[in-house]
Protein backbone atom coordinates (compact mmCIF):
# COMPACT_ATOMS: atom_id res chain seq x y z
CA UNK A 1 0.00 0.00 0.00
CA UNK A 2 3.00 2.20 0.41
CA UNK A 3 3.22 2.64 -3.40
CA UNK A 4 0.13 4.17 -2.91
CA UNK A 5 1.12 7.76 -1.24
CA UNK A 6 2.20 8.62 -4.69
CA UNK A 7 0.08 8.66 -8.01
CA UNK A 8 -0.26 5.00 -8.83
CA UNK A 9 -3.17 2.72 -10.31
CA UNK A 10 -3.64 -0.97 -9.43
CA UNK A 11 -5.61 -3.66 -10.65
CA UNK A 12 -7.85 -5.47 -7.76
CA UNK A 13 -9.02 -9.36 -8.04
CA UNK A 14 -8.68 -12.22 -6.01
CA UNK A 15 -7.07 -15.40 -6.40
CA UNK A 16 -9.97 -17.48 -6.56
CA UNK A 17 -13.62 -17.59 -5.58
CA UNK A 18 -15.98 -19.12 -3.19
CA UNK A 19 -18.60 -18.19 -4.17
CA UNK A 20 -21.59 -19.21 -6.82
CA UNK A 21 -21.58 -15.72 -8.46
CA UNK A 22 -19.77 -15.79 -12.03
CA UNK A 23 -16.20 -14.27 -12.04
CA UNK A 24 -17.11 -10.35 -12.22
CA UNK A 25 -14.17 -9.57 -9.65
CA UNK A 26 -12.09 -7.28 -11.32
CA UNK A 27 -11.55 -3.13 -10.52
CA UNK A 28 -9.27 -0.44 -10.95
CA UNK A 29 -8.05 1.70 -8.02
CA UNK A 30 -5.81 4.64 -7.43
CA UNK A 31 -6.34 4.54 -3.45
CA UNK A 32 -5.38 2.16 -0.78
CA UNK A 33 -7.66 -0.89 -0.66
CA UNK A 34 -8.90 -3.26 1.47
CA UNK A 35 -9.02 -7.34 0.88
CA UNK A 36 -12.48 -7.25 0.25
CA UNK A 37 -12.79 -4.41 -1.97
CA UNK A 38 -14.52 -6.59 -4.60
CA UNK A 39 -16.26 -9.00 -2.46
CA UNK A 40 -16.94 -10.36 1.10
CA UNK A 41 -16.23 -13.98 0.34
CA UNK A 42 -12.51 -13.46 -1.30
CA UNK A 43 -9.29 -12.24 -0.14
CA UNK A 44 -8.48 -9.52 -3.20
CA UNK A 45 -5.21 -8.97 -4.29
CA UNK A 46 -3.85 -5.08 -5.42
CA UNK A 47 -1.26 -5.10 -8.34
CA UNK A 48 -0.25 -1.58 -8.67
CA UNK A 49 1.31 -0.18 -12.00
CA UNK A 50 4.06 1.15 -10.59
CA UNK A 51 6.47 0.64 -7.60
CA UNK A 52 8.01 3.17 -5.62
CA UNK A 53 11.45 2.72 -4.16
CA UNK A 54 11.26 2.55 -0.12
CA UNK A 55 13.78 5.00 1.22
CA UNK A 56 12.69 5.11 4.57
CA UNK A 57 11.20 2.70 7.41
CA UNK A 58 9.27 -0.66 6.37
CA UNK A 59 5.71 0.21 7.41
CA UNK A 60 3.00 1.74 5.89
CA UNK A 61 2.74 5.24 7.94
CA UNK A 62 6.24 6.84 7.49
CA UNK A 63 6.34 8.93 4.57
CA UNK A 64 8.43 7.47 1.70
CA UNK A 65 10.36 9.49 -0.31
CA UNK A 66 9.38 9.39 -4.22
CA UNK A 67 12.11 8.39 -5.78
CA UNK A 68 11.99 7.41 -9.22
CA UNK A 69 8.95 5.04 -9.84
CA UNK A 70 9.72 1.81 -11.94
CA UNK A 71 6.46 -0.23 -14.10
CA UNK A 72 5.58 -3.47 -12.24
CA UNK A 73 5.67 -4.82 -15.72
CA UNK A 74 7.76 -7.93 -16.52
CA UNK A 75 10.65 -7.02 -18.55
CA UNK A 76 10.58 -9.85 -20.81
CA UNK A 77 7.02 -9.05 -21.63
CA UNK A 78 7.44 -5.95 -22.27
CA UNK A 79 10.30 -6.55 -24.34
CA UNK A 80 8.29 -9.22 -26.36
CA UNK A 81 5.25 -6.54 -26.79
CA UNK A 82 7.86 -4.00 -28.25
CA UNK A 83 9.11 -6.28 -30.58
CA UNK A 84 6.14 -7.55 -31.84
CA UNK A 85 4.31 -3.98 -32.23
CA UNK A 86 7.54 -2.27 -33.69
CA UNK A 87 7.31 0.06 -30.79
CA UNK A 88 7.65 0.41 -27.03
CA UNK A 89 3.96 0.70 -25.28
CA UNK A 90 3.59 2.41 -22.27
CA UNK A 91 2.99 1.06 -18.78
CA UNK A 92 -0.57 2.56 -19.41
CA UNK A 93 -1.26 1.04 -22.31
CA UNK A 94 -0.66 -2.05 -21.56
CA UNK A 95 -2.92 -1.74 -17.79
CA UNK A 96 -5.52 -0.45 -20.00
CA UNK A 97 -5.27 -3.22 -22.44
CA UNK A 98 -5.42 -5.97 -19.84
CA UNK A 99 -8.23 -4.14 -18.08
CA UNK A 100 -10.11 -4.45 -21.27
CA UNK A 101 -9.61 -7.72 -21.87
CA UNK A 102 -10.78 -8.70 -17.99
CA UNK A 103 -14.16 -6.56 -18.79
CA UNK A 104 -14.68 -8.95 -22.01
CA UNK A 105 -18.17 -11.12 -21.53
CA UNK A 106 -15.84 -14.03 -23.53
CA UNK A 107 -13.21 -14.04 -21.82
CA UNK A 108 -14.88 -13.87 -18.16
CA UNK A 109 -17.27 -16.89 -19.87
CA UNK A 110 -14.28 -19.10 -21.45
CA UNK A 111 -12.35 -19.18 -18.94
CA UNK A 112 -14.93 -19.34 -16.13
CA UNK A 113 -13.81 -22.62 -14.32
CA UNK A 114 -9.95 -21.32 -14.19
CA UNK A 115 -10.79 -18.45 -12.68
CA UNK A 116 -12.38 -19.85 -9.97
CA UNK A 117 -9.12 -21.35 -8.97
CA UNK A 118 -6.18 -18.90 -10.07
CA UNK A 119 -5.34 -15.66 -10.78
CA UNK A 120 -6.42 -14.52 -14.52
CA UNK A 121 -4.16 -14.84 -17.02
CA UNK A 122 -4.24 -12.76 -19.97
CA UNK A 123 -4.00 -13.31 -23.95
CA UNK A 124 -1.97 -10.16 -25.81
CA UNK A 125 -2.94 -10.29 -29.41
CA UNK A 126 0.04 -9.77 -32.20
CA UNK A 127 -1.82 -6.91 -33.79
CA UNK A 128 -0.73 -3.81 -32.63
CA UNK A 129 -3.81 -1.81 -34.22
CA UNK A 130 -6.21 -3.99 -31.86
CA UNK A 131 -4.01 -3.63 -29.01
CA UNK A 132 -4.80 -0.02 -29.32
CA UNK A 133 -8.23 -0.13 -29.89
CA UNK A 134 -8.69 -2.51 -27.03
CA UNK A 135 -6.59 0.15 -24.52
CA UNK A 136 -8.54 2.77 -25.74
CA UNK A 137 -12.04 0.84 -24.15
CA UNK A 138 -9.49 -0.52 -20.97
CA UNK A 139 -9.04 3.53 -20.70
CA UNK A 140 -12.35 4.58 -20.50
CA UNK A 141 -12.84 1.90 -18.09
CA UNK A 142 -10.64 2.85 -15.68
CA UNK A 143 -12.02 6.57 -16.37
CA UNK A 144 -15.34 5.66 -15.73
CA UNK A 145 -14.40 3.27 -12.61
CA UNK A 146 -12.55 5.85 -10.98
CA UNK A 147 -15.14 8.22 -11.43
CA UNK A 148 -12.99 10.62 -13.19
CA UNK A 149 -14.17 10.39 -16.73
CA UNK A 150 -15.56 12.93 -19.46
CA UNK A 151 -18.67 11.22 -19.49
CA UNK A 152 -20.04 11.79 -16.22
CA UNK A 153 -19.90 15.68 -16.72
CA UNK A 154 -23.87 15.06 -17.40
CA UNK A 155 -25.00 12.05 -15.08
CA UNK A 156 -28.03 9.97 -16.65
CA UNK A 157 -29.51 9.78 -12.98
CA UNK A 158 -31.44 12.73 -11.05
CA UNK A 159 -32.32 13.19 -7.66
CA UNK A 160 -35.84 13.49 -6.97
CA UNK A 161 -38.05 14.45 -3.95
CA UNK A 162 -38.52 16.45 -1.21
CA UNK A 163 -37.74 16.89 2.35
CA UNK A 164 -34.93 14.85 4.58
CA UNK A 165 -32.36 13.40 2.49
CA UNK A 166 -32.05 10.30 5.01
CA UNK A 167 -31.35 6.97 3.97
CA UNK A 168 -34.73 5.20 5.47
CA UNK A 169 -35.09 2.11 2.85
CA UNK A 170 -33.47 1.60 -0.21
CA UNK A 171 -35.99 -0.53 -2.51
CA UNK A 172 -36.03 -0.55 -6.55
CA UNK A 173 -39.23 0.96 -8.31
CA UNK A 174 -38.64 -1.34 -11.89
CA UNK A 175 -41.88 0.20 -13.40
CA UNK A 176 -40.81 3.68 -12.99
CA UNK A 177 -36.74 2.96 -13.33
CA UNK A 178 -36.26 4.52 -9.28
CA UNK A 179 -33.96 3.84 -6.38
CA UNK A 180 -36.28 4.55 -3.35
CA UNK A 181 -33.94 5.76 -0.28
CA UNK A 182 -37.47 6.96 1.48
CA UNK A 183 -40.89 7.04 0.22
CA UNK A 184 -40.30 10.40 -0.69
CA UNK A 185 -36.97 10.52 -2.22
CA UNK A 186 -35.43 8.72 -4.78
CA UNK A 187 -32.94 8.70 -7.37
CA UNK A 188 -34.87 8.52 -11.36
CA UNK A 189 -33.17 6.77 -14.89
CA UNK A 190 -32.09 3.99 -13.68
CA UNK A 191 -32.11 1.04 -15.81
CA UNK A 192 -32.85 -2.71 -14.34
CA UNK A 193 -29.88 -3.61 -15.75
CA UNK A 194 -27.43 -0.55 -14.08
CA UNK A 195 -29.36 -1.41 -11.03
CA UNK A 196 -28.96 -5.51 -11.03
CA UNK A 197 -25.17 -5.13 -12.19
CA UNK A 198 -22.57 -6.59 -10.16
CA UNK A 199 -18.94 -5.52 -9.88
CA UNK A 200 -17.01 -8.59 -7.75
CA UNK A 201 -19.72 -9.71 -5.19
CA UNK A 202 -21.59 -6.43 -4.65
CA UNK A 203 -24.63 -5.11 -6.50
CA UNK A 204 -23.13 -1.68 -6.78
CA UNK A 205 -26.12 0.45 -6.94
CA UNK A 206 -28.17 -1.10 -3.66
CA UNK A 207 -24.58 -1.60 -1.96
CA UNK A 208 -23.42 2.38 -2.44
CA UNK A 209 -27.15 3.75 -0.47
CA UNK A 210 -27.32 0.30 1.81
CA UNK A 211 -23.82 1.15 3.15
CA UNK A 212 -25.88 4.93 4.09
CA UNK A 213 -28.46 3.65 5.89
CA UNK A 214 -29.62 5.76 8.43
CA UNK A 215 -27.52 9.34 7.45
CA UNK A 216 -28.79 11.97 5.52
CA UNK A 217 -26.81 12.44 1.83
CA UNK A 218 -25.23 15.52 1.22
CA UNK A 219 -25.52 17.19 -1.77
CA UNK A 220 -21.93 16.15 -2.92
CA UNK A 221 -23.16 12.63 -1.90
CA UNK A 222 -25.70 13.12 -4.06
CA UNK A 223 -23.62 14.10 -6.98
CA UNK A 224 -21.69 11.21 -6.66
CA UNK A 225 -24.77 8.51 -6.76
CA UNK A 226 -25.91 9.38 -9.64
CA UNK A 227 -22.20 9.73 -11.17
CA UNK A 228 -21.68 6.40 -10.37
CA UNK A 229 -24.91 5.10 -11.78
CA UNK A 230 -24.00 6.74 -14.78
CA UNK A 231 -20.75 4.75 -14.79
CA UNK A 232 -22.29 1.28 -14.15
CA UNK A 233 -24.68 2.36 -17.51
CA UNK A 234 -21.56 3.28 -19.37
CA UNK A 235 -19.74 0.44 -18.23
CA UNK A 236 -22.35 -1.78 -19.78
CA UNK A 237 -22.05 -0.64 -23.37
CA UNK A 238 -18.83 -0.52 -23.52
CA UNK A 239 -18.77 -4.41 -22.23
CA UNK A 240 -21.39 -4.65 -25.55
CA UNK A 241 -18.54 -4.00 -27.82
CA UNK A 242 -15.65 -5.89 -26.31
CA UNK A 243 -16.52 -9.39 -27.18
CA UNK A 244 -16.13 -8.93 -30.56
CA UNK A 245 -12.68 -7.38 -30.25
CA UNK A 246 -11.83 -10.69 -27.78
CA UNK A 247 -12.93 -12.84 -30.51
CA UNK A 248 -10.28 -11.39 -32.64
CA UNK A 249 -7.39 -11.36 -29.94
CA UNK A 250 -8.25 -15.05 -30.28
CA UNK A 251 -7.54 -15.28 -33.69
CA UNK A 252 -3.47 -13.53 -33.36
CA UNK A 253 -2.48 -14.91 -30.04
CA UNK A 254 1.20 -13.54 -29.50
CA UNK A 255 2.61 -16.08 -27.96
CA UNK A 256 4.84 -14.65 -25.15
CA UNK A 257 7.46 -16.33 -23.11
CA UNK A 258 8.38 -15.31 -19.78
Amino acid sequence: MRHFFHENVCLICPKRLETQIPWCHVLASDNIIDHVTVSLKTVDYCFPLYLYPDTDKHDLFTEHGSGTRVPNLGPKLVEQLTTAYGKQPSPEDIFYYIYAILYSTAYRKKYAEFLKTDFPRVPFTKDHSLFQELGEQGAELVGLHLLKSKRLTKPTAKFEGKGDLQVVKVMYDAKRLRVMISPDNWFAGVPAEVWEYHIGGYQVAEKWLKDRKGRTLSSEEIVTYARVITALAETIKIQSGLDALFECVESAVLEVRI
